[in-house]
């Protein structure tokens, strides 16, 4: 993503203050893309009215989408310096809608608010901002109510010692794109890297094992790996942080650290039985951030949702 021609601003009628159209103006006014304020309507009443003729439910399910985009024209009224349009897509699965939107017109990227529990201050994913991040082939940006400070940070998460093509192609993506919302942003980059602490079933299983001695080397191969990476993309080692522990800890607590306004991650999209049983540790850490979040698929991800 190295440069954003056309942003889809996923709007949430539920809600007064729309967090991701605000930003997506914000990265349109830096970037000169043009904008589609996008949402989904679905009546469920209209699944009760089979006793009226094809004619009165097409003329209900037509009065519904008149009425939102009369709304949706008036929420983005007063960007009309801005090349803005509105879509309002009548569909019961909004993150189809979204994906399938996404792949028939060529977005560079989606733009969502994520939903905020005012008791706890913590950002509630949705079930939607989950499809998303699993199956959606462009990158996602999830926003949250705080705005983008002039001079601040942005945290770029990667495995710096994976050794799999594809996670190498996607540490080098992360900070790629990470280093183009800098430039919008005027903001410094970061990069942070987790690494495992020694298994305590080897030391107590393996007598001669010597877990610190162990630890040691793991931390340096990270160390020396992600100041490797860093270098590729002129990086200080400053701007490199290495932790011990698991990636949802290290990962939301250097962003809280370095009170990063976003944080780049990428995502694998797995669905369906490896989700359930492999897991994925980048939902684990996107659940624990309280900061934007942008969600990167690897080059040449297929959405389980594209059409053959």
């Amino acid at each position: 993503m190295n440069t954003i021609k056309r942003i889809l601003a996923v709007i949430d009628p539920t809600k007064d203050d729309q967090h991701g159209l605000a930003r997506s103006v914000e990265l349109a006014k830096k970037s000169g893309a043009t904008i589609t304020a996008f949402m989904t309507v679905y009546d469920f009443s209209y699944e009760m009215t089979t006793m009226l003729s094809g004619d009165e439910r097409e003329a209900m399910r037509e009065a519904v989408l008149k009425d939102r985009e009369l709304w949706l024209n008036d929420l983005v009224s007063p960007y009309n310096n801005l090349n803005i349009e509105t879509l309002v897509v009548w569909h019961n699965r909004p993150y189809e809608a979204i994906i399938d939107t996404v792949i028939d017109q060529n977005y560079d990227l989606v733009i969502k608010s994520t939903h905020q529990h005012g008791a706890l201050k913590s950002v509630i994913f949705t079930p939607t901002d989950w499809h998303l991040v699993r199956k959606c082939p462009t990158p996602v940006l999830f926003v949250k109510e705080m705005a983008w400070p002039e001079n601040g940070n942005i945290l770029a998460a990667v495995n710096a010692v994976s050794e799999n093509d594809q996670h190498i192609a996607l540490n080098k993506r992360i900070i790629k794109d990470a280093q183009f919302l800098c430039e919008l942003a005027n903001a410094k980059l970061n990069l942070v890297n987790a690494y495992p602490a020694t298994p305590i079933n080897i030391a107590i299983e393996i007598p001669e094992f010597n877990p610190s001695l162990y630890n040691e080397s793991v931390k340096k191969h990270h160390i020396e790996s992600t100041n490797a990476l860093a270098t590729e993309f002129t990086l200080t080692t400053e701007q490199c942080f290495i932790e011990e522990g698991l990636p949802e800890d290290v990962i939301p607590d250097i962003a809280n650290r370095l009170n990063s306004e976003l944080v780049v991650i990428g995502t694998v999209g797995r669905t369906g039985l490896s989700a359930a049983l492999v897991g994925n540790t980048a939902e684990h850490v996107i659940d624990s951030l309280d900061c934007d979040v942008l969600a990167l698929k690897p080059d040449g991800y297929v959405s389980p949702l594209a059409k053959d």
